[in-house]
């Protein structure tokens, strides 16, 4: 296995940066995913990895080699990096069975056919495909053509493993599966992987850390439960979900640990307690995030207790979603997104109040939140 270094890796196509000034490490075995809106630069960062953009600036490193250095003019192909690479339209060939799809990558490399045999039985049964060895590649389901895929991008013993959004045309039901049964391959392998996605659920779930991009560049990086709980900046924040962006300003500040401050803020009709990675000096503006899932529906009028932020409000649109209803509450600060029990049952026009704890309200400085 190989680690992947990235330092200040630049693409740009004429006046138009797609992606600048990238800083990443993938360590061995780690699986990093590349997270963000169409657009954001991801897919290129993963195609010059593999060598399919060159980039235009910076270096990028797999192991201790360097295979792409702009200022050195340095440029390994791609087909010299031993990287295995699973792409979103999965690339089967239909006029070969499984067999051959899978050992194709061994076949242009001349392998002796004993070695091929071995090889391509021992990764159609790692990824459970070997009844399916003498079938044609056109009557797979897409889950079984995404298990050939991958199989194909490991039969070699590829250095590093690269996807790009490989599970967007299945069906939700699929996805979920074949993502978890993916991880738990590239777990039992050690493979160092690098993925793009743009779903935040595939992100969260699959990865060792996540890096969120936007307009070509690295937002945040970081543990994906970190990421989502404790955002470097609005557009962090409003990439996942429907979250709660309050304005407010600080009136007392104090450090929690070494990680965390308490800020007590105030905004329009309300006031309280909530947690910040930085300082702030009284009078600052900040931006309060409170996610959906994070608030409790109490009866109107409710007190709020020590350590709570408590808005009230009149409940203005209610939709049951299965697991979850949910809820927008119009308030004197605007509308908040609310999520409730799908058992418990709430009408238009009722009253209520929403109250949050202290450290499930993150505030993000002003002038990132605006940046």
């Amino acid at each position: 296995m190989s680690n992947v270094v990235l330092e200040q890796v630049s693409r740009n196509f004429g006046a138009f940066a797609a992606v600048s000034g990238v800083d990443l490490r993938v360590n061995e075995g780690e699986f990093v995913t590349l997270l963000g809106p169409s657009g954001c630069g991801k897919t290129t960062t993963l195609r010059m990895v593999a060598g399919l953009e060159q980039n235009t600036g910076g270096r990028i490193s797999i192991g201790n080699e360097v295979v792409s250095d702009a200022a050195r003019g340095i440029f390994v192909p791609s087909e010299h990096r031993r990287l295995g690479m699973v792409f979103q339209s999965y690339a089967i060939w239909p006029h070969m069975t499984v067999f051959e799809n899978v050992a194709y990558p061994l076949r242009v490399r001349r392998r002796p056919a004993a070695e091929i045999r071995d090889l391509v039985m021992r990764t159609l049964r790692l990824v459970e495909m070997e009844a399916y060895a003498e079938r044609p590649a056109p009557a797979l389901s897409g889950g079984q053509q995404q298990r050939v895929a991958i199989g194909r991008a490991l039969v070699f013993e590829p250095k590093v493993l690269l996807l790009d959004e490989p599970l967007s045309n299945l069906d939700a039901k699929l996805r979920l599966q074949m993502g978890d049964e993916f991880r738990a391959i590239q777990k039992r392998l050690g493979m160092t992987t690098l993925y793009v996605t743009h779903d935040q659920s595939e992100a969260m779930s699959l990865s060792d850390r996540v890096v969120v991009m936007d307009r070509g560049r690295i937002q945040q990086v970081g543990l994906p439960e970190d990421i989502y709980r404790f955002p470097a900046n609005r557009t962090v924040a409003a990439f996942f979900g429907t979250p709660n962006l309050l304005d407010a300003e600080v009136e007392a500040c104090a450090r929690i640990d070494g990680r965390r401050v308490r800020l007590d803020v105030v905004g329009r009709g309300w006031r309280g307690p909530c947690e910040a990675a930085d300082e702030a000096r009284p009078g600052e503006a900040v931006t309060v995030m409170v996610r959906p899932e994070d608030t409790r529906i109490a009866a109107a009028a409710s007190a709020a207790g020590a350590g709570e932020l408590k808005w009230s409000g009149r409940i203005a649109q209610t939709v049951f979603r299965g697991a979850v209803r949910s809820l927008v509450i119009e308030t004197d600060n605007g509308r908040l997104n609310v999520e409730a029990a799908a058992s418990q049952t709430y009408s238009i026009g009722d009253n209520v109040t929403i109250i949050v704890p202290q450290r499930m309200a993150w505030a993000i400085p002003k002038e990132e939140a605006t940046g």
